[in-house]
């Protein structure tokens, strides 16, 4: 666990990272879960911050943590959502999984889903993994790679 030290450093850098970008955000640490220290911002027209498919969200993630993981000598993960885009997009993942299984349960043919990152693949996955009359798999190269779900044999 971040020491209240750090989890304040922690918010600090992470304002100084948006003002010199021009940027009023409101930050808010959440619950630290094992080594990942969850980041929701707040802001005014996210979709410049979170960018086409969430891109420019990860990008800033990854610099936020390379920043942070030198000025912060604990170990620790961030997990950095702009107006609850993450957080909505798995919601959209799981529901997808549900009703595609649903339906390849029903109609015993296989369904291709549109081409995914790895980290929307996992969430499919996941979500399939908890039935028994489907399965899922991933095909592909990237960036085509795309989840399959068929009717268990």
């Amino acid at each position: 666990m971040l020491s209240s030290d750090n989890l304040e450093k922690i918010k600090e850098e992470i304002k100084i990272f948006f003002k010199k970008m021009n940027f009023e955000v409101e930050i808010e640490l959440l619950a630290q879960k094992n080594l990942t220290l969850p980041i929701n911002l707040k802001m005014e027209d996210p979709q410049i911050l979170i960018g086409e498919k969430g891109q420019t969200l990860f990008e800033i993630q990854h610099l936020l943590k390379i920043i942070l993981n030198k000025k912060i000598k604990e170990s620790f993960y961030i997990d950095l959502d702009i107006s609850d885009y993450k957080k909505k997009k798995i919601e959209y993942l799981k529901e997808l999984a549900r009703s595609v299984a649903d339906e390849v349960a029903l109609t015993k043919k296989e369904k291709i889903l549109f081409p995914m990152s790895a980290y929307e693949r996992r969430i499919i996955h996941l979500e399939i993994a908890e039935r028994s009359d489907v399965t899922s798999e991933s095909l592909g190269k990237e960036p085509e790679r795309r989840v399959v779900i068929r009717p268990y044999p």
